[in-house]
Order: structure tokens, then C-alpha cells, then sequence
């Protein structure tokens, strides 16, 4: 996992604001924590069947760098930025294009940064960081294991590396 020092030399650091820098650090904190614990828990208690409390600390990041982007690139209003209503899920869907025409986030990011691959680089990451990770349906178990929660964090490291050159903020 990155250490506080790669993460502070990335050229979008000082871009993320203290907030979404500190749920970065978090998730790596309670990463490494849960690494040093070993086959099992403190106590001798088996592991966890679920990771994604790891993973969600840097998946809300996502989320904040997302709706910090999308605002200073003109893709969504402040009052979808401040506002409870809007969903980058929905925003960022590809399959929801036709429904969300001029709307379309997904749409955006293809006309204006690096085209349809870092669109779909984007959804991909927040639906395998954000989306499946967090809700329960019957006949989907979506547990992630530990080192499952690590590859989506650096997931998401990767995914702002890439929308803040691809979109040249």
C-alpha cells in the first residue's frame, strides 16, 4: 500500500483538500492495522468475512475527488456538488447515456479529458470500489477479502492519477 510519503508526492495531492486526503490515510491506516494482525484477530477470534470497511474510507475519497473534479471541469452545477440529490453512480453510467443525454457525466469526460477509456477506467472503479462493495442483494454475496480491499484502494489511487492528468486540472 502506498506510504503517507508517495501519496503527499503525487501530483494531485495538494489538489484533494485535508478531508479527502485524511479518508485516503485512514483506509491505509486500518489496512495496515488488519495486515499486522495476522491469520486472525486479536484474541484468536477467526477473520473478518468481510474487507470492504477497509476499502470504504478511500472509496468516499473517490467520491469527493470525483464531485471536485466534475465541478472544476464543469460537469456538474455547485448545486449538484453541495446538493444531496446527485449520484456519480447514475453520472458515471454508461448504460444510462441515451436516459441522461447532455447530463451524462460519462458522456462528458469522453468530449472533454482522455476519451472513452478513462470514462470507462472511471466507472469500472467506482462501481468495483464504491457500488458493489456497499450494498447487500440476496443472491449476490459481494465480500472482498484482504487483499482484495488493497487492489481496489490502489485502484482508486490510479483512477485519480489518471483523471487528474486525463482531464489536465
Amino acid at each position: 500500500m502506498e506510504t503517507l510519503e508517495d501519496l503527499e508526492l503525487r501530483s494531485w495531492w495538494g489538489y484533494l483538500g485535508e478531508d479527502i486526503q485524511k479518508l485516503l490515510l485512514t483506509s491505509e491506516f486500518i489496512y495496515n492495522a488488519v495486515e499486522s494482525w495476522g491469520a486472525e484477530l486479536p484474541g484468536g477470534k477467526e477473520k473478518f468475512h468481510d474487507y470492504s470497511f477497509v476499502l470504504f474510507p478511500a472509496a468516499k475519497a473517490y467520491e469527493g475527488f470525483l464531485k471536485k473534479i466534475f465541478l472544476e471541469m464543469g460537469f456538474i452545477t455547485e448545486e449538484d456538488y453541495y446538493g444531496k440529490h446527485f449520484r456519480i453512480g447514475k453520472a458515471l453510467n454508461p448504460s444510462l447515456t441515451n436516459e441522461l443525454g447532455e447530463q451524462s457525466v460519462y458522456v462528458k469526460i469522453i468530449k472533454h479529458c482522455k476519451g472513452r477509456p478513462l470514462a470507462d477506467h472511471l466507472w469500472e472503479t467506482w462501481r468495483l470500489c464504491r457500488n458493489v462493495p456497499f450494498h447487500w442483494f440476496p443472491n449476490e454475496k459481494n465480500a472482498i477479502t484482504l487483499p482484495e480491499a488493497r487492489e481496489r484502494i490502489e485502484m482508486i489511487v490510479n483512477a485519480i492519477d489518471e483523471a487528474y492528468r486525463g482531464c489536465k486540472v
